[in-house]
């Protein structure tokens, strides 16, 4: 390679945007297999849902009953360091029913505990949705925990996917991918 394509070929990978950190890579059949589901069954519910790679993406489907005291379906990533302190919240790349969804982060590796949850509202066409951490509220069991502070990014451990607040019937929520956001914007 002469040095003029060289140096075209420097100054136009440079011009590229930096790919940042990706938390959740749905294109990849192995991020699927990170998550598990938490139905209402461990309180007497009978709500189903699935969390199925699809391609480039993954989609989150099943349906949500209130009968029996249920009427929330959700899926858990492992826990793992999500290397997400200095960032300003996170973005989803989606395309859902129109139906209202949780994104849910925690601190720590317990199952339970204090959970802080952003709501969104994904539409029929992909989207990408930014959900800054000052958005994330605390909760307990879909409660408010008064007092419980700010989400702190740098200790997230966990991220999950929950459908519940009453939205009877089936639902489905494709998504490609979870990304960090810098402290100055997407």
């Amino acid at each position: 390679m002469n040095r003029g394509a060289a140096a075209f070929l420097v100054m136009l990978v440079s011009a590229l945007p930096a790919a940042g950190p990706v938390v959740a890579d749905f294109s990849d059949p192995a991020e699927v297999e990170r998550w598990i589901g938490i139905h209402d069954r461990v309180m007497g519910g009978v709500s189903e849902a699935a969390l199925a790679h699809a391609g480039d993406h993954a989609v989150f489907s099943g349906t949500v009953s209130t009968d029996f005291g249920g009427g929330f379906a959700s899926v858990r990533r492992a826990p793992a360091d999500m290397a997400l302190g200095g960032h300003a919240g996170l973005s989803l790349r989606v395309r859902g029913d129109g139906k209202q969804y949780q994104l849910r982060l925690k601190p720590g590796d317990r199952l339970d505990g204090t959970t802080w949850r952003a709501l969104f509202v994904p539409g029929p066409e992909w989207e990408t949705l930014s959900l800054s951490f000052d958005r994330f509220e605390p909760v307990f069991r879909g409660r408010p925990v008064p007092g419980a502070g700010a989400l702190d990014p740098s200790a997230v451990r966990q991220m999950g996917l929950m459908i519940a607040g009453g939205q009877e019937g089936p639902f489905r929520l494709e998504i490609r991918s979870v990304n960090p956001l810098s402290s100055t914007g997407p």
